[in-house]
């Protein structure tokens, strides 16, 4: 069943994708998302071996409309990553990523995340396993370095050894990580961003598809990254102001397609908010996806006030949606 090489990159486009985000990029969000962007490459928030193995619920479910959609693994295990692996092929993810840069206290006492830099041999183990046992690419989403283990060498010594066993698909998170003394919210903003270290790396593998991640903000910054890169990974940004992936198809990816309108992406949410809320949803776990949708415009604040306080609310529907929405209608009008 071996089939995973270097090339496998080119089952689909990689050269935009939305990081993988705990507690934000959930289906609906992913949903919400490819609303805007045909070509953006989804994935799902972390989701440990433990939880599909074991944990009550299905953690593997997601809507069709998804895909390119990749299922992000927390785990080290070799065993127990290859059968959630299996399982994610055969419920059709079109990638498995494995996570070796999150630095969270939680993560790291579960000896996964960021401090798997330190044993790139079981991180290739790791793949190795997976890649055994389904024809989807296997990835892996790592930092520049952990602590003071942040030379080059250090770096190139990881893609070295987890290369070796087949992976050919990296995408490298711009900074290192503080296991000890930086929360995750820190880790994402207090070490500095290297980007010429990637654009290094890149040049001494070429063979490799290498994506950045860190720090992107735009789809200007992300056009100078793929001047030398195969792919960006944007993550905050593509949440909070989610409409910039509107144009994603259009700027990146070479698509002729009208870009897509605010309007047009809250009409296109309401059959699907119906649909959650006939089956017992709430309102509120969707829309609060939804609430950058206007972030930049004068209605912007409006929206959000609107939604927050009216979408938790027992029985709120599509109505909240579509009077939010009116009131901005008014807020730009009166601009």
């Amino acid at each position: 069943m071996l089939k995973n090489n270097l090339n496998d990159s080119k089952t689909f486009d990689r050269t935009f994708s939305i990081a993988p985000m705990l507690d934000l990029t959930d289906r609906h969000y992913r949903y919400f998302a490819r609303l805007m962007s045909a070509n953006a490459l989804l994935y799902t928030e972390m989701v440990t071996t433990g939880a599909i193995l074991h944990g009550r619920g299905d953690y593997l479910a997601y809507n069709q409309e998804e895909h390119p959609l990749a299922l992000q693994l927390g785990g080290s295990n070799p065993a127990e990553l290859a059968r959630c692996a299996k399982l994610a092929a055969e419920r059709g993810y079109d990638e498995v990523n494995l996570n070796v840069g999150c630095p969270s206290d939680r993560v790291q006492n579960g000896r996964f995340g960021a401090c798997l830099m330190a044993e790139p041999e079981l991180v290739a183990e790791c793949v190795d396993a997976m890649k055994q046992v389904v024809d989807i690419p296997v990835t892996v989403k790592t930092r520049i370095g952990i602590d003071e283990q942040d030379s080059y060498e250090f770096l190139t010594h990881f893609i070295d050894t987890v290369m070796a066993k087949g992976c050919g698909e990296f995408i490298i998170h711009a900074r290192k990580a503080w296991l000890q003394g930086l929360s995750p919210k820190e880790n994402r903003e207090i070490p500095p961003l290297d980007y010429d270290r990637v654009y290094q790396l890149k040049r001494d593998y070429p063979m490799l598809n290498i994506s950045i991640n860190g720090g992107i903000t735009s789809l200007e910054q992300a056009k100078t990254h793929l001047q030398h890169l195969d792919g960006v990974m944007v993550g905050r940004e593509a949440y909070q102001n989610t409409y910039m992936l509107a144009q994603v198809d259009q700027i990146l990816c070479g698509s002729q397609k009208a870009v897509i309108s605010r309007e047009a992406v809250i009409e296109a949410m309401l059959p699907y908010i119906e649909a959650h809320l006939q089956a017992g949803g709430r309102l509120n776990h969707i829309t609060r996806h939804m609430i950058g949708l206007f972030q930049g415009l004068p209605g912007a604040r409006t929206w959000r006030r609107y939604l927050s306080e009216n979408a938790h609310k027992n029985g709120a529907g599509i109505e909240v949606v579509k009077l939010a929405y009116q009131s901005v209608q008014t807020d730009l009008v009166a601009q």
